[in-house]
């Protein structure tokens, strides 16, 4: 990859998807990997171990913005869009996780990251898990926040108990095939917004600013059509992650930190995944529903740093 596949600043027309502004956090920077179509934001000590983060549904890179800083003041920060988030692009298809994984993995390889700490939620889990699977020798460890897993994590069968079908209904929704488009385009804001209030232990965890960026990064051209195409595509991802998986191939065997929370969707991370990996811990965060790093940034960064300081003594 060349330097020339790499953007540190656009300029202004190409710096947002249309409809988009982008936001900017202090002491980080824009990049753009163009053959691969991925836009990260990266800052922090440049010679400390880096840390990756991945966001998940309906997210952009801003989910981590509260903990970024603090995770800055020791560590290397790179933040991504997935493709289908935020200022990276819509690709028509490819969504499983395993092919997303190979396109961020690609881009990190092109920002010259050789080795690095991956820490995703909800969606990103899913890719992160993947990539794993898929780049082992890369990773110093991964942890996974929150995220229904296809194959994994996922429960088999949405529950129809209004006490719990609400954090999961919208599983069997965004597969319908045309009619989250039909219904959704033009409502993204109130869609968007249910999400972040009602998955939030408290209402008050976003505010308008935060809605309305995450509904105009969906609202966007190709923004919803990528959106549910994760969703869409879970099927798959869980087929390749258990060919991954199958025996022989072995488990994951670097060390893999479950963040559960006290609200969440999975009641517990680690145990969840502790069959597919031979290393695993878990941490509960508590106070905190499904949006653990906008809840409670502080708690979240101590987990990890706990977890990264930990596995590196050890």
């Amino acid at each position: 990859m060349t330097d020339a596949a790499i953007a540190p600043n656009r300029s202004p027309d190409q710096n947002h998807v249309p409809g988009l502004p982008l936001r900017d956090l202090a002491g980080f920077t824009h990049r753009w990997v163009d053959a691969e179509g991925i836009h990260a934001v990266e800052g922090g000590r440049s010679s400390g171990p880096t840390v990756v983060l991945l966001a998940g549904f309906p997210q952009t890179w801003w989910a981590w913005h509260k903990a970024m800083p603090r995770l800055a003041e020791r560590f290397h920060v790179i933040a991504i869009d997935l493709p289908g988030q935020g200022h990276s692009d819509r690709p028509q298809g490819g969504y499983d996780t395993h092919t997303v994984a190979s396109r961020v993995q690609a881009a990190l390889t092109a920002l010259n990251v050789p080795k690095y700490w991956l820490v995703a939620h909800d969606i990103g889990a899913c890719v992160a898990f993947s990539l794993a699977l898929k780049y082992q020798d890369r990773l110093h460890g991964v942890a996974l926040l929150d995220a229904g897993i296809p194959g994994i994590t996922l429960p088999d069968a949405i529950p129809t108990d209004p006490e719990r079908a609400w954090k999961t209904w919208h599983l069997a929704f965004h597969v319908v095939p045309e009619l989250p488009e039909t219904l959704l385009t033009g409502r993204e804001r109130d869609y968007v917004g249910w999400f972040l209030r009602v998955k939030a232990l408290s209402p008050n965890t976003f505010d308008s600013a935060d809605i309305d960026h995450y509904a105009a990064a969906i609202a966007a051209e190709g923004g919803l059509r990528a959106s549910l195409a994760y969703f869409r595509d879970a099927a798959e991802s869980a087929r390749k992650n258990h060919d991954a998986l199958a025996p022989g191939r072995g488990h994951l065997t670097i060390p893999v930190l479950g963040i559960s929370s006290s609200h969440g969707s999975i009641p517990d991370m680690a145990a969840s995944i502790s069959p597919w990996a031979e290393n695993v811990t878990g941490v509960v965060i508590p106070e905190a529903g499904h949006f653990i790093p906008d809840e409670q940034p502080d708690a979240t960064v101590d987990a990890l740093t706990a977890f990264i300081d930990h596995t590196r003594v050890g």
